[in-house]
């Protein structure tokens, strides 16, 4: 019996990653693309992660012009300022920001269903 190495396993934490100091919900290399499920089948799209140095209207504006819905600008306590945008509009969001040269491909979270 003395010869047998016993390896008693280790907790794993799914979220230790998610914890770490560089990572979560207010993460700054990331942009964070949600849907929010509202009444039926009306849904929220939210943006949120954008640098400070860009304009949030502007970008509301062409995002409004573009896919043909309304949408604000919403100030977040720990979240900062979110952009919010009527309907399903992830996939169309993540590739108008990557066109637009506002963000890269690889910075871009989509998250829900």
């Amino acid at each position: 019996m003395s010869d047998l190495d016993i390896q008693i396993p280790t907790a794993f934490d799914p979220f230790a990653e998610a914890n770490a100091e560089d990572s979560g919900a207010g993460s700054k290399e990331y942009v964070h693309i949600r849907i929010q499920q509202r009444n039926g089948r009306k849904s929220l799209t939210t943006v949120q992660g954008l640098k400070k140095e860009f304009s949030y209207n502007k970008i509301l504006k062409d995002l409004k012009k573009e896919f043909c819905c309304n949408g604000t600008v919403v100030q977040d306590p720990e979240l900062g300022q979110v952009i919010q945008l009527q309907g399903d509009q992830r996939k169309n969001v993540s590739t108008f920001l990557v066109q637009a040269g506002i963000v890269k491909k690889e910075h871009i979270k989509i998250h829900g269903f």
